[in-house]
């Protein structure tokens, strides 16, 4: 059963993203298996790619780095990271990342 890479919950949105460290930029490669794909410029080394994707979520949807967090999978390619805000919704977050 396939779930979106994008839902709400009642602390505000869910995001399921799939990314690819040490990459030359930092980029969104659209939606793969049920998550937000990207790449990102910083290696899967003491914490920097999960620094870096922290920064491009914070940048991306202009929310402040303390509202993102990672829930799971903070030593895997796959993470669940939640966004605490109210004034995001999910059409929102997939326009922000050219997904609408």
């Amino acid at each position: 059963m396939s779930r979106d890479w994008c839902s709400v919950i009642p602390a505000g949105i869910r995001l399921a993203v799939q990314l690819v460290p040490n990459a030359k930029k930092t980029e969104v490669l659209g939606v793969v298996e049920d998550a937000l794909k990207l790449k990102l410029n910083a290696p899967p080394v003491d914490g920097k790619a999960n620094e870096a994707l922290i920064r491009f979520i914070s940048d991306t949807l202009d929310v402040p780095k303390s509202a993102v967090s990672i829930t799971h999978g903070t030593t895997s390619k796959r993470k669940l990271l939640e966004i605490r805000t109210a004034r995001l919704t999910p059409d929102a977050v997939r326009q922000a990342f050219g997904q609408a």
